[in-house]
């Protein structure tokens, strides 16, 4: 593999958005034999093929600006391609033949067909010389014996004019895939208001690189339909061009999302473990993982689940208000505060879950009436890993701190509100 970088657009090429395709690219497992390479760094051999054309007479030197273009379809009809008239200097444009057409035998949406005389003369180089991309990327594809070139839908406009300049220069045409572009749910082209717009934010999102793989490479490519999960290596066998779809795949981030907890409820705990000290900074976090790892979907959701073990207590009014403005939250929880008190300092899970199970028999009420207060007591939120699980890895003296610290709160008006 050989990693070009187009680069002769001076504005979007800035040294921040070539380290964002390298970053994505290595976050991603996707490795290169070669490069990058610049494609201006090609600029020489680049304005070697523009002499070229330009002395054969299948390009030519025009001045010709958007409003003289405008000028001339008016005249001549606005579905007809410019043409414009030789001078000694100004950019150098592509001379298409009047007549005739270009055929782009595309692998995934059969052949496309472009009539020259809806073809403008394309400018292949700028006034002072520099290259442009429709003439840098085909020379390049030439010179590094390109056999396939795989893209977006959206570069279809742009591939008349690549082949034209090989078919200038009698060289072979390479086999052209353009794939459909990704929608989200809505059916409108994927943008960043259907969520993360780059690799980097999916990443910081708490998604695992194995799963973006393996989801992005489902989109539209055919795979079958029984399947959901593969390895990066099943997918590069099973791969073909043939099998893409020619409707645009959706980008939809429940499904990603889904997939990412299945790799995750795979991953080795100790591997989990390792990754969210990665993503969260802490350490010392084994013990949450174990009694939370099936709650999660993304390395970002266990902070917010599992937080209060480390940070003590969050401070959510309203959970508490929703749960202990039930007539049997307060006596439920200080009756859990006497059953744990009285427990023995093993504290296992075991042994808290046979002695809290009697209580909602106990005082007549559905279980998570008995259980929310002890959850609102340990983490401030409505929202934890198994209650049992929780108060056996904060330990008998931790728990029973808490339970007291909300019981006290509850005592004080001000403090319950």
């Amino acid at each position: 593999m050989v990693l070009r970088i187009e680069d002769t657009d001076r504005e979007r090429s800035t040294e921040e958005n070539i380290a964002q395709i390298l970053e994505a690219l290595e976050w991603l497992g996707i490795d290169w034999d070669e490069g990058p390479v610049m494609q201006t760094s090609n600029e020489e051999r680049h304005k070697e093929v523009l002499a070229q054309l330009e002395e054969s007479g299948k390009a030519y030197r025009s001045s010709a600006n958007a409003d003289d273009v405008r000028v001339w379809k008016e005249k001549h009809g606005a579905d007809r391609g410019f043409r414009g008239e030789a001078e000694p200097d100004g950019a150098l444009r592509l001379r298409i033949p009047d007549e005739g057409e270009t055929v782009v035998a595309d692998a995934v949406r059969g052949e496309a067909v472009f009539a020259h005389r809806h073809l403008d003369d394309p400018v292949i180089a700028r006034g002072d010389g520099t290259p442009l991309y429709n003439l840098a990327v085909a020379i390049d594809d030439l010179d590094a014996g390109i056999t396939h070139v795989v893209r977006g839908e959206d570069h279809l406009s742009n591939t008349p004019k690549q082949v034209l300049v090989l078919e200038a220069l009698g060289a072979e045409i390479p086999i052209y895939a353009h794939l459909p572009l990704l929608h989200g749910p809505d059916g409108k082209k994927l943008s960043k208001r259907h969520g993360a717009a780059s690799v980097q934010e999916l990443r910081d999102a708490g998604y695992l690189r194995e799963a973006v793989v393996n989801y992005m490479a489902l989109l539209g490519a055919g795979y079958d339909s029984d399947r959901e999960i593969f390895t990066a290596a099943e997918l590069a066998e099973r791969f073909a061009l043939e099998r893409v779809s020619k409707s645009p795949a959706v980008f939809d981030d429940k499904k990603l999302r889904h997939i990412n907890g299945l790799y995750l409820r795979e991953l080795d705990e100790g591997d989990l473990v390792a990754r969210l000290e990665g993503f969260t900074g802490r350490t010392g976090i084994a013990g949450a993982v174990s009694i939370s790892r099936e709650k999660f979907q993304t390395l970002a959701e266990f902070e917010p689940l599992c937080g209060f073990i480390f940070d003590g207590p969050g401070d959510d009014p309203k959970a508490v208000a929703k749960i202990f403005g039930r007539e049997e939250a307060r006596p439920a929880l200080s009756r859990v505060r006497e059953v744990l008190a009285g427990l023995s300092e093993d504290f296992t899970h075991e042994d808290i879950e046979t002695a809290l199970e009697p209580l909602p028999e106990e005082f007549g009420v559905g279980a998570g009436k008995i259980f929310q207060p002890i959850r609102v007591a340990l983490s401030g939120t409505t929202v934890s890993p198994g209650i049992f699980e929780t108060l056996a890895l904060l330990g008998q003296a931790e728990s029973l701190a808490r339970i007291d610290a909300m019981i006290a709160k509850l005592a004080d008006p001000a403090g319950a509100a």
